[in-house]
């Protein structure tokens, strides 16, 4: 693969092994596949707020593998963007072991989603939908695992539970003998968006589980990290709007300090981030520290001279 067909360069930091972090004993923190969000420059700026491990937002295999354009679109790293899990989107094994051989010599494994609940995605065989085919999640790690020759490289699987718990447990238990390396469980079922996270649920499955198991949903700030860490028995928790909202959750503090915004304007300028992504971050980085009349004024603004004319008046940036 060529280097000006995906803007990639490889990983240099093998020794962040994720498989190793969570059999460290230690809580692993872990920042979710996210649309349009978890990109280079966001996980840059998570990481240097002690945050463990980072995934790319959902990319569609079949288009990966087909589109240079869309590679390049997707998918972009460099050698500080380690330990990275790509997550694909996928219902067909060879086209996914093809997206994995892709990426393999550039992040640390990839991820299947099967908890995506979004209409589009399950109507053509992505995300949640997975959870009830078992036999072709089975047969995408075999082949993924065919695939790609490093035995360091990581498969995974992120889901939602089933009503029926049991079926989670089954399906976790053959996701695991196939060689699954571990399992997100988000702690809610298909149908299931702002009900409370069935945290009971996650700890059953991870007692059934040799694997490590990683517990996500609703967590906000570093003490219900590690509170969601002990009740579940789990060896990691994923945390999505909760990092959004404040990209410095795991490093203790409880809403976006200064810094961590204006390392946010660093980062975003550096790596060329559209100015859509770089104003919407920061909408919800500064949802905590700004008044109504504020976030009226803020969000309105159009571009990048506006943005920066406005933190520099208002917080000295």
């Amino acid at each position: 693969m060529k280097n000006d067909c995906v803007q990639t360069t490889v990983c240099q930091e093998r020794k962040k092994d994720p498989i190793e972090m969570f059999h460290s004993g230690q809580l692993v923190k872990v920042s979710a596949p996210m649309v349009r969000y978890s990109k280079l420059a966001f996980r840059t700026l998570v990481r240097k707020y002690s945050c463990d491990l980072c995934y790319t937002p959902m990319i569609v295999a079949a288009d990966f593998v087909r589109s240079v354009k869309a590679r390049d679109n997707e998918f972009t790293t460099n050698q500080g963007d380690c330990p990275l899990i790509v997550q694909f989107a996928a219902n067909d094994a060879k086209l996914l072991s093809d997206a994995a051989r892709i990426v393999g010599p550039y992040a640390n494994g990839i991820d299947i989603n099967c908890g995506c609940p979004q209409r589009w995605a399950m109507a053509d065989g992505y995300g949640a939908c997975l959870i009830n085919k078992p036999e072709l999640v089975q047969d995408m790690v075999k082949q993924v695992r065919n695939q790609v020759e490093s035995p360091r490289f990581s498969v995974s699987i992120k889901i939602r539970i089933h009503d029926d718990l049991t079926r989670t447990v089954d399906l976790c238990r053959k996701a695991e003998a196939t060689g699954v390396s571990w399992i997100t469980v988000h702690g809610r079922t298909v149908e299931e968006r702002h009900q409370p996270v069935h945290y009971e649920a996650i700890k059953i499955i991870k007692e059934n589980m040799s694997i490590p198991v990683i517990a996500n949903g609703d967590i906000r700030s570093l003490k219900e990290a590690e509170n969601v860490w002990h009740i579940t028995g789990t060896d990691g928790v994923m945390v999505a709007r909760g990092l959004l909202a404040n990209p410095a959750m795991f490093a203790g503090y409880e809403e976006t300090p200064l810094k961590c915004i204006w390392d946010w304007v660093d980062l975003a300028l550096e790596l060329g981030t559209p100015y859509m992504c770089f104003h919407q971050h920061l909408m919800y980085m500064m949802e905590k520290i700004t008044s109504r009349q504020e976030k009226r004024v803020f969000n309105a603004l159009s571009s990048t001279t506006a943005v920066l004319d406005y933190l520099t008046d208002h917080y000295g940036i």
